[in-house]
């Protein structure tokens, strides 16, 4: 190995090959003269602990983690940071001396897109849909900002898993078995967070939220997917006349806190932003297998 070669971040998920991390990060590293590469890590379920063993080598500092690995590659951590062991999930990984530490970088990526979009969590009541990695992140920022946060995943017991989590952090959190049951109370709610992989490219014409039921007007509609940039559910919102916020500023706020703890600079979130929405548009613009759909879509790496 040469010691002049770059040093090295990753992408760890499966699949990974249309991520547009390597895009807005290393347009980032290059503004600011590092001799770093961002790369893609693809990791299938069962080989997590070969993938992270290619961390521990000289040229690599660190790595993002996307579905499905953010809560299974703690098992295989030194040291995973308070907040992202609270959250059970971890989506950034930085190698320090040989050992690989864990934080999570989503959960206040998710609150900075909010709050950069207009909206105060504090005394929220929000609806949250999913349970895995990216819906545990923002049910921990929610009750850290003081939300109210009803929760809905399609598979129960998922819900109530994360619900009994939540509750232990002190928050107020319930779920529910079907969103119908809830047409009583949409009064009640003023956000709703779609953290499922549901209307994703290719099938950006499918929405998590019913057709059948009314979307109120003065909802804010926060849907992590980031690809299509306009997905269903946003357009539902707009017609209710309700705000709509894209996933893309969270993957760009969340991956700028990895890229701080990576290199101890400051990210330029600018060159960030725009290296994200251009590699987002050529995506959008080649034809892909349907196969190649990735949960990395959503608002995360």
């Amino acid at each position: 190995m040469s010691e002049h070669a770059p040093q090295r971040v990753g992408l760890i998920g499966w699949p990974v090959e249309h991520s547009v991390s390597p895009a807005m990060h290393n347009a980032a590293f290059q503004a600011l003269g590092l001799d770093w590469w961002y790369t893609l890590l693809p990791t299938p379920p069962g080989e997590i602990a070969s993938t992270l063993a290619q961390l521990r080598g000289q040229r690599y500092r660190g790595a993002n983690v996307t579905v499905p690995h953010k809560e299974a590659v703690m098992a295989f951590l030194d040291e995973v940071e308070s907040s992202a062991r609270t959250i059970g999930a971890v989506n950034t990984v930085v190698v320090r001396e040989g050992r690989l530490l864990g934080y999570n970088t989503d959960a206040p990526g998710f609150l900075a897109a909010l709050q950069a979009a207009g909206f105060e969590p504090k005394g929220s009541r929000a609806l949250v849909l999913g349970a895995g990695g990216a819906a545990r992140a923002v049910v921990y920022a929610l009750v850290q900002a003081g939300s109210t946060i009803v929760l809905y995943n399609r598979t129960p017991q998922r819900a109530l898993e994360l619900v009994h989590h939540a509750q232990g952090m002190g928050g107020s959190v319930t779920s529910i078995a079907s969103l119908d049951s809830l047409e009583p109370e949409l009064a009640d709610f003023n956000l709703l967070v779609n953290a499922t992989s549901v209307g994703m490219w290719p099938q950006g014409n499918v929405s998590p939220w019913p057709e059948t039921l009314s979307l109120p007007s003065h909802w804010t509609v926060f849907d992590l997917v980031y690809n299509p940039a306009e997905t269903r559910l946003l357009a539902q919102a707009r017609a209710a006349g309700a705000p709509a916020i894209g996933g893309l500023e969270m993957l760009v706020q969340q991956g700028a806190l990895a890229f701080e703890l990576w290199t101890g600079q400051s990210p330029p979130l600018e060159v960030m932003r725009a290296a994200a929405r251009e590699s987002l548009a050529r995506s959008q613009q080649a034809p892909v297998e349907p196969a190649l759909r990735q949960d990395a879509d959503v608002a995360t790496p």
